[in-house]
């Protein structure tokens, strides 16, 4: 059907799309730093809205005043969330953008099935083969996604695992190729067969490759869930370019090319930071160990010593150089606040202050430099594991907030714990160290940490905004 722009020479909509990908590109390299990500984000965004409406206009999908509404709609919904959802909640939101990418992928594909095999004509199978890796890859991100926002959000519980689940995830997967294959392969054509072939196929394929999505990302635990979000990611970028073959569309194409590449990038990142291989992710876990109870009373059993505000401040007041260590206890307390302000005073009184950040720190890849961001802590300050661990010998004091596994030094001492290999923060090394935490409860490992048994740790015990506000007012009454 003509559209609104149709009357335009057909090299108009070529050149949108190509804008629209530059500003794709442009965007994605300014979101690589902290200081130009808003604007990255804003750059992508204007893309999107161009791709979208000169899409919607040339083709005539809707009304000029019903995609107005839509925008209008999802604006709303858009500024409701991000003024609603907290920036510990950000993984959970991330997670269901990821799904939702990968659920439309899927239902694009199979309305374009339905609606080409309606309009008649032979499906080629470079079409129908496009459509079966959407519909699976979309439909497990979709579902995948749900099961690990649930995860996040502590809806829920414990990894689930069973006798067999990866035989079960095999099959299944197998029912969901073969579907993929009968719709490739069965003959092109016309009439009622297609209906009774192509279409039923390819809904059977998304069945079974929902299925698929929860059984994979269901036995995977806390600890992993940085990854699984980034991989999700990439999944959700390569549901969306092949969705982009199925409707012959070059700049759906290319954005899902970059989401896929740079998610996958990232996932390879997050696994190289916590030395495991994404296989291992998949099908294994932290914390599968019954010991833990009985190896924490081992570590700390007479060996752990506490402090308070005013002996840490006493402890701050002579040191020359601070690091601070953050981890999600101080994103569920919401004390990034008080930690920028501890940090800015610090810095007025001559100390040199840094903040040490392990790549998967919290639940999301990049969650504390968000965290602190909006706290105001300069960008300059804010130091990656490499830069930051061969500093700490010459570090007065670390002051560890909320972190626990990215500090264990079992991952360096302990060849038969389950983050042996990781690498870590060495807070150790450093003069004196100061873990804030609400008790000796482990991390996401479920594995104790030496680091608090320690002759140079003190365990500072509290919430996390309470510890960091009392140790704030502290230092300010003896300026």
């Amino acid at each position: 059907m003509a559209g609104f722009l149709a009357g335009l020479p057909t090299w108009v909509l070529s050149v949108a799309y190509l804008v629209a990908a530059v500003l794709f590109i442009h965007g994605l390299r300014e979101m690589t730093h902290p200081r130009t990500a808003a604007r990255g984000n804003q750059i992508s965004a204007a893309g999107m809205v161009l791709a979208v409406g000169v899409t919607v206009l040339w083709f005539e999908i809707l009304s000029p005043w019903l995609l107005l509404a839509a925008l209008l709609v999802g604006s709303a919904i858009g500024a409701w969330l991000a003024m609603r959802v907290a920036l510990t909640e950000m993984p959970q939101l991330v997670g269901l953008f990821n799904g939702f990418g990968g659920g439309a992928s899927a239902l694009v594909a199979g309305a374009e099935l339905v609606d080409r095999v309606g309009g008649g004509g032979p499906l080629p199978p470079e079409v129908t083969g496009a459509a079966a890796v959407a519909g699976i890859v979309g439909a497990v991100t979709f579902w995948g996604s749900l099961v690990a926002a649930g995860k996040l959000q502590d809806v829920l519980g414990d990894p689930i695992r069973y006798t067999g689940e990866h035989a079960v995830k095999a099959i299944v997967l197998a029912v969901a190729i073969l579907a993929g294959g009968y719709l490739v392969v069965q003959p092109g054509v016309l009439g009622p067969a297609p209906l009774a072939g192509w279409v039923p196929a390819y809904w059977f394929l998304v069945v079974a490759a929902s299925l698929l999505g929860v059984l994979l990302v269901a036995p995977i635990g806390g600890a992993d869930m940085p990854v699984v979000i980034a991989l999700l990611n990439a999944y959700s970028g390569l549901a969306a370019a092949t969705t982009g073959f199925v409707l012959d569309n070059s700049v759906l194409i290319i954005a899902g090319t970059l989401v896929g590449a740079s998610g996958m990038i990232l996932t390879v990142v997050m696994c190289r930071s916590m030395n495991r291989s994404l296989a291992n992710v998949l099908v294994g876990g932290f914390g599968e160990t019954a010991t833990a109870g009985a190896a924490a009373e081992d570590v700390y059993e007479g060996r752990v010593k506490s402090t308070s505000p005013e002996e840490v401040e006493m402890l701050l007041d002579a040191a020359r150089r601070v690091v601070i260590v953050p981890g999600y206890g101080m994103a569920v307390g919401q004390a990034q606040h008080a930690v920028a302000e501890l940090a800015e005073l610090l810095a007025a009184n001559g100390v040199e202050v840094e903040f040490g950040i392990h790549p998967v720190a919290g639940r999301m890849p990049g969650h504390m430099n968000v965290l602190l961001a909006d706290a105001d802590v300069p960008y300059e300050w804010m130091k990656e594991l490499d830069e930051v661990n061969p500093s700490f010998p010459r570090t007065d004091v670390v002051i560890v907030t909320g972190a626990n596994d990215v500090v264990n030094p079992s991952a360096e001492t302990d060849p038969s714990s389950p983050i042996a290999g990781m690498p870590v923060l060495e807070v150790w090394e450093a003069d004196t160290v100061i873990v804030n935490k609400r008790s000796l409860s482990p991390g996401y490992a479920g594995i104790p940490n030496p680091l608090f048994a320690r002759d140079n740790t003190y365990m500072l015990f509290g919430d996390a905004r309470e510890s960091m506000q009392a140790l704030v007012a502290e230092y300010k009454a003896n300026r």
